[in-house]
């Protein structure tokens, strides 16, 4: 992966020249120097070649720059650790070796590159076949689609190649949201940083490119999460064994090579293998306390410590010592505190906490986050909120800000955060919604916003039966705001939310609304889902609330009531682009509408805890309502997928 390498390194060494300005005075010159050898080496498919296992003198080469970039890229990340801990006079003398080593890493690589041969022969057929065969354990079957998709890999752009294998790195065999990829491949390095660009916003573009060519795939049925379908999947663990790269186990006995820079390890039992000590990405699901610990002090150069599965209630101190830490996941855990020595890590982007315990206060030690840019936690189910320190404002960096409770001075912070881009509020209350909506009306730069009430004690408040939203008639929601959730009861609709041109996805939870908000939301030109919780108390649908030409770009339509027991009828021409609807919780109701024959969109119908004489009036086996939905390829009922076959249904 020679030719990624050289990308990589590029990437970092501007990287140093934007972050690392203070201590890089007297060597910038050297690292331009070396930036500009790296650009020298131009375009070539090194990487593939050495993937593929070319023995001419091209691999020769291209291993030996790939050796010295490894070096040299840990040469500079020991640097900027030593550089931080020393006195003024010792930092001078580092500098001063540093600037020399670069001088000698640019010699070495000047006398590589002079030795590339000019031409490099073309990619054969017959070696993608001999890789796949090699590599990828499959069918003769699959072979064909295999060396298809090695040959669409091979065409990628670097970058994407790089986020196409992180992908497969950071599932672990399960889906993960498409937020917390972006928030990955930026934190491992993996996407370039430009002055005055976000690289979320460059992550997010690579990943709609993946989706774009069908190498990701976005979940139907859990929004804005993802999977790597095979054959892509095959494949790039295909390619991770053979390069050493990215690596992705279940056998924590195995012995990670000195090569690899991001490795998975899943079902880990509590043991860790012995990792080198250059890991850039560590992910890691079901681990001690103790076998994290030495894992820790052997690998200081992480940029991504992702855990998943953990019993241990807090973090080791070692964590503290990670200063090049980027990404800080302890997820589906029962973590209740943070270690003082959190506030060491200067180079933090991203800290999400989730997790079944009682929850935790957020200490004073991460207002020292200065690089901090996601603070994403998990509201617990008991108390549901997260306490952050006042002062939070100071994060001038923050774009995510998640579960947190926003009283105590904190609803006035948040207006000064005008850099916020995503904000959950938990427990919003009499005592500070004024304050909080004045301060959510000033953040211009917001795209998603989440509002929970808070929740009253009584029996049956688990639904928000007497937790109504205070004063929200006075909030009006920023331009820009493209998600909204509300969860919490509603004396009546809001005036504003049917002049939210560009909202795409709404959620509304636990309204208990008399009137049914699809006669506002279905005027919304750009909205594409739509999930209505016990939003609308009636008990009767009727076709005013689905109109010719209402909802013209909704995709997704997720309706859960305890209360409605008919749903009369659909206008045609209504729900134009529909592909998903899906029927949760809604045990009273006994007919699907008419009209929903024409939504020829469908794609998917999915039924949770539905009356069953609503499936057997759906039937196709005599059910006198099934010419609603025979249209509809996929019908899935109570988590199973079912098609007609012979006249019945049966699970797929």
């Amino acid at each position: 992966m020679a030719a990624s390498f050289v990308t990589l390194f590029q990437w970092r060494l501007n990287s140093m020249l934007l972050h690392e300005n203070e201590i890089l005075l007297g060597v910038k010159d050297q690292i331009k120097s070396l930036i500009s050898q790296l650009d020298a080496a131009g375009s070539f498919t090194g990487d593939v070649g050495m993937i593929l296992g070319r023995e001419s003198g091209h691999g020769s080469w291209a291993s030996e720059l790939r050796g010295i970039l490894r070096q040299a890229e840990d040469f500079v990340d020991d640097f900027v650790i030593r550089a931080y801990g020393q006195t003024e006079k010792d930092r001078k003398d580092s500098i001063a070796e540093f600037g020399k080593e670069l001088q000698n890493f640019n010699s070495r690589i000047s006398e590589i590159l002079n030795r590339r041969p000019p031409v490099e022969a073309p990619l054969m057929l017959e070696e993608i076949q001999r890789f796949v065969r090699s590599n990828i354990p499959s069918s003769e079957d699959k072979e064909t689609d295999l060396v298809t998709c090695m040959l669409n890999y091979i065409n990628l752009p670097y970058d994407l190649k790089l986020s196409l294998l992180f992908c497969c790195a950071f599932l672990r065999r399960h889906y993960q949201s498409i937020d917390g990829l972006v928030r990955g491949l930026v934190a491992a390095g993996l996407v370039q940083e430009k002055p005055g660009e976000l690289m979320e916003d460059k992550a997010q573009e690579n990943i709609d490119k993946l989706i774009s060519l069908g190498m990701i795939e976005e979940l139907e049925f859990i929004r804005d999460h993802f999977r790597v379908p095979s054959p892509y999947c095959e494949l790039s663990l295909g390619v991770m064994k053979a390069e050493d790269f990215f690596m992705s186990t279940a056998n924590s006995d195995i012995m990670v090579p000195p090569t690899a820079r991001h490795v998975s390890i899943y079902d880990a039992d509590n043991t860790i293998p012995n990792t080198n000590s250059f890991l850039h990405s560590l992910f890691v699901s079901e681990a001690s306390s103790d076998c994290l610990r030495n894992v820790l002090h052997n690998s200081k150069l992480l940029r991504v410590l992702d855990l998943k599965n953990t019993l241990f209630e807090s973090l080791p101190d070692e964590v503290g010592k990670l200063v090049h830490l980027r990404y800080l996941g302890v997820r589906e855990s029962y973590i209740r505190k943070l270690p003082e020595s959190i506030s060491n890590l200067r180079n933090l982007q991203t800290l999400y906490i989730s997790g079944p315990g009682v929850g935790f206060e957020l200490s004073n030690g991460v207002l020292n986050l200065a690089q901090l840019r996601h603070l994403k936690m998990s509201a617990p189910a008991i108390d549901g909120e997260v306490r952050v320190p006042q002062g939070i404002s100071r994060l001038g960096n923050l774009q995510t800000l998640e579960s947190i409770y926003a009283g105590s001075g904190i609803a006035k912070e948040l207006g000064v955060m005008t850099q916020l881009r995503s904000l959950k509020v938990s427990c919003v209350s009499d005592d500070h919604a004024d304050e909080l909506y004045f301060s959510v009306m000033k953040l211009s730069m917001l795209r998603k916003l989440s509002l929970t009430v808070e929740r009253g004690r009584e029996r049956g408040s688990y639904k928000y039966e007497n937790s109504f939203f205070p004063c929200l008639e006075s909030f009006s929601p920023p331009p820009l705001l493209q998600t909204l959730e509300l969860v919490g009861r509603l004396i009546e609709v809001p005036l504003w939310l049917g002049s939210m041109e560009n909202l795409t996805k709404l959620r509304m939870c636990y309204s208990h609304l008399s009137e049914n908000p699809t006669t506002i939301l279905q005027f919304l030109p750009n909205l594409k889902y739509l999930q209505m919780v016990n939003a609308y108390k009636g008990r009767h649908m009727e076709k005013e609330f689905f109109r010719a030409g209402g909802f013209p770009k909704l995709e997704h339509l997720h309706i859960s009531s305890d209360n409605l027991v008919e749903w009369t009828e659909i206008e045609e021409g209504a729900l134009p682009c529909l592909k998903q609807l899906s029927i949760h919780d809604c045990k009273e109701l006994m007919l699907l509408p008419e009209g929903l024959q024409h939504v020829t969109t469908l794609r998917i119908l999915d039924m949770w805890f539905v009356h069953e004489d609503l499936i057997r009036r759906l039937s196709p086996n005599g059910g006198p309502e099934n010419y609603k939905i025979k249209h509809i390829p996929l019908v899935k009922y109570r988590g199973h997928m079912i098609s007609s076959v012979h006249g019945r249904w049966t699970p797929q």
